[in-house]
């Protein structure tokens, strides 16, 4: 597309925006040459990626390319037979090692990324290369000792050499003969040796080489004849050592230089993951979205937002290319005509390009050949063009190129010269546009342009709304309504008298005053639709929310619901256990007066037993009642044998007792035997209410859900003592709620402290009425046959 279309539409400003995105050198270059594509398949792919890339760094936020480097000088440098130096090493090398960790990443089975793990294919591993230079080189950049035995050893002769220079000139310093010629009691190096300072006036006094002189001239810098010789020895061993590093170097090179086209690629995967990244990153930080794309030409924008204007934005909302091919804009002056221009040309340029546009979901961008745009006064002095004149160029180059498939955006149509005939060239413009089937935003002034848009089929009006009140621009885009120049309305809130605006407007035809009147109305009728249109959308938020809010509600008290019966429930095991613990230990105290010799209990005693029993059994009753009052038939006539339902435990028994005078009854109600009134009672026939079984719940469906859960056995073996009990315990407890009769714990026969313990445990159990060895085919002494109490 033309560069000056670019240009206008600010399309350098957002490239520069995701340059700055970019981590690498590579990124930020293949962003600046970021231009819009032209086919829906390849669009759509970049969109996806931009996508991708976002959400990696939203679920992933600490992948990054961090440790990349731009490596295109070293392999050229390779290339062309050169040594890269030893600190440029590390930089090749922290770029492999980022390579490796991130194609690593993008290796991840369940990484749901396929466009961005797709572009890590270049990324190749080269540990060899990779190793060597970690081998060879330093973490400061130098050429380590081991890389070669001969430089280990050169190094080593090197050390050597130069401590016995300095050791011979440390001896020099020491001796009090020497010492007072000297300018500082210090060894010195000057070109690579290793010296004196000496006084100037003392020079003859230190026989040696003079390699330097102080910038005062007072000191010279000696070599003394005692480790010329030395210095000597350590000069060529210099040498050897550089020659070697050069060697290794020049190797190391020649690695590089082999995989030259393997780090090519791993610098284009590179560049096309910061690419990707920079996109998502510039979509992320400003709340972008990507847009539905088309090849119908059919624009579609919702709520959306020119990108280079800070703060807040007024939306707009419009389309084009389905029930209209061209929409003539109208409205006042610094009324967003011009950035509505804008905001389609430049979102459109950015969806082509494969990055994300700042609208709504459900935003739908075209894909065009063409954009052209003429927006902005580019008159010229040198040329001798006027405002008309350069306006009338650039429309006479787009006649002639536009097409099917082209986007036209014409800022000011027809303005610069006489109204009239500006307006009858304007709108032979829109037809001539038309008739190629390219599609036209322009804006206008003219009148005559708003009637055009009327009668023309392929053709709506749309206006910038302009608040009378404050006399400022809303921003705000109307469709299908002409905007008004509102020149009477403003004068005369200015200040302009009343008697001057009536004038003008006498002045008006009376077809003119009839179209500002009809649009004055159109406008109040949009802006009043307007308003209930969102008071109507406030109310139907408003209603989901608290449609939302009462489900909510109602979910937790129904949540609330369940855990008071669940607790019930827990509380209605405990009495039944607790009742039958009590009931246990006064049968007991029967059993123990009458093995005492009491062979009739004494009636009052007897009396007092039984009160409690019956008010451990009310208890019972109070605990589980539901808290609602039900509405019973009763089961008066009720005898033994009858079935009966017992409303308050939602589950069925059989009377087993006539009535007393009280009209209480003895009922088995599943393992429990409840003394109940009549007037508790439901008597039935042959099932409970609702036929089928009766649905239990409370003490009676714990107990049988015990009996059907329970086994006959329980096998200890392999636990400790402590942990084998406490299982024995549990496993009793829920063999008694269930009824059986007997039990067998296997605890094998091993050294004996679990089988003591178990029938230790067994003895005082008040759940247990008796406790044997196994039988030959019961498992022996390794089994522990529990009979239970019924």
């Amino acid at each position: 597309m033309d560069g000056r279309v670019l240009a206008k539409l600010e399309f350098p400003a957002v490239i520069a925006m995701l340059r700055d995105s970019a981590a690498t050198v590579t990124g930020k270059e293949r962003a600046e040459e970021l231009t819009p594509m032209k086919a829906v398949y390849e669009i759509e792919q970049a969109l996806d990626e931009t996508s991708q890339a976002k959400d990696l760094q939203r679920l992933y936020p600490s992948f990054t390319l961090g440790g990349v480097h731009d490596l295109r000088a070293l392999e050229k440098k390779a290339l062309m037979d050169g040594i890269i130096d030893s600190q440029d090493f590390l930089l090749i090398l922290d770029t492999l090692r980022a390579a490796d960790r991130i194609r690593e990443f993008l290796k991840t089975p369940d990484l749901p990324f396929p466009a961005i793990k797709g572009m890590a294919y270049g990324l190749h591993p080269l540990a060899p290369l990779a190793s060597e230079i970690a081998r060879k080189i330093t973490n400061e950049g130098e050429v380590a000792d081991k890389a070669t035995p001969e430089l280990a050893r050169l190094r080593a002769k090197l050390r050597s050499l130069q401590g016995k220079a300095r050791e011979k000139l440390e001896s020099m310093i020491r001796n009090p003969d020497i010492a007072k010629y000297l300018q500082d009691p210090i060894v010195s190096i000057r070109g690579d040796r290793y010296v004196l300072p000496v006084r100037l006036e003392c020079r003859q006094y230190v026989p040696g080489i003079v390699h330097d002189q102080s910038g005062s001239g007072a000191t010279v810098f000696v070599e003394p004849m005692q480790v010329v010789e030395v210095n000597n020895e350590t000069h060529q061993c210099e040498i050897e050592e550089r020659a070697e590093v050069m060697r290794i170097l020049r190797l190391l090179t020649e690695q590089v230089k082999g995989n030259a086209a393997e780090l090519a690629d791993i610098r284009e995967s590179l560049t096309q993951i910061d690419f990707a990244l920079a996109k998502g990153k510039l979509s992320a930080g400003r709340d972008w979205g990507a847009p539905l794309m088309n090849g119908e030409g059919r624009i579609r924008l919702i709520s959306a937002r020119h990108p280079l204007i800070p703060g807040k934005v007024v939306p707009v909302t419009v389309g084009l290319g389905e029930d209209f091919d061209a929409i003539i804009v109208t409205g006042p002056n610094t009324g967003g005509k011009t950035v509505l221009l804008k905001t389609i040309g430049l979102l459109t340029l950015m969806a082509q390009s494969g990055l994300h546009v700042p609208a709504e979901e459900g935003t739908e961008m075209a894909v065009f050949q063409q954009v052209f745009a003429d927006i902005g006064d580019e008159q010229s002095i040198e040329q001798s063009l006027s405002t008309f004149s350069s306006h009338m160029t650039n429309i006479i180059a787009i006649t002639r190129s536009a097409r099917r498939g082209s986007l036209v955006l014409l800022d000011e149509l027809g303005a610069g010269t006489d109204p009239a005939e500006g307006a009858a060239l304007a709108m032979a413009i829109v037809e001539d546009l038309l008739r190629k089937e390219a599609k036209l935003v322009a804006t206008t002034h003219y009148s005559e342009l708003k009637s055009f848009a009327s009668g023309h089929e392929r053709v709506e009006n749309a206006s910038v709304e302009f608040d009378i009140e404050t006399l400022r621009p809303t921003y705000r885009l109307m469709m299908g309504i002409p905007g008004r120049s509102n020149a009477f309305e403003i004068s005369q809130r200015l200040g302009l008298s009343h008697g001057i605006v009536e004038g003008a407007k006498s002045y008006q035809s009376k077809e003119e005053a009839r179209t500002a009147n009809l649009i004055r109305d159109l406008e109040t009728n949009q802006i009043l639709s307007e308003k209930e249109r969102r008071e109507a959308v406030s109310l139907r938020e408003e209603a989901a929310e608290m449609l939302a809010w009462i489900q909510k509600k109602e979910s937790d008290t129904r949540d609330r619901a369940e855990k008071a019966l669940e607790k019930a429930r827990e509380e209605a095991l405990e009495i039944v256990t607790q009742a039958r613990k009590d009931s246990e230990g006064l049968l007991k105290q029967i059993r123990d007066m009458q093995k005492a010799g009491y062979k009739e209990l004494d009636e009052q005693a007897a009396r007092k037993i039984r009160e409690e029993l019956r008010g451990r059994e009310d208890q019972l009753y109070d605990k589980l009642e539901s808290g609602s009052v039900t509405s019973r038939r009763g089961a008066a006539g009720a005898g033994p044998g009858d079935l009966v339902y017992l409303p308050k435990l939602k589950q069925k028994g059989q009377v087993l007792t006539p009535a007393n005078s009280q009209g209480e009854v003895q009922v088995q109600a599943g393992i429990m035997k409840l003394t109940v009134k009549l007037s508790d009672l439901e008597k039935l026939a042959e099932e409970a209410p609702g036929g089928g079984e009766a649905q239990k719940t409370g003490a009676g469906a714990i107990g049988a859900d015990k009996a059907k859960s329970i086994g006959t056995e329980l096998d200890l073996r392999g636990m400790l003592v402590d942990e084998a009990i406490l299982e024995a315990e549990k496993y009793l407890d829920d063999a008694y709620l269930a009824g059986l009769p007997q039990a067998y714990i296997i605890h094998g026969k091993g050294t004996g402290a679990l089988r003591k313990a178990i029938r230790d445990m067994a003895s005082k159990h008040p759940f247990i009425s008796g406790a044997r060895q196994g039988g030959y085919n019961e498992g022996g002494d390794g089994v522990t046959v529990i009979s239970l109490k019924q």
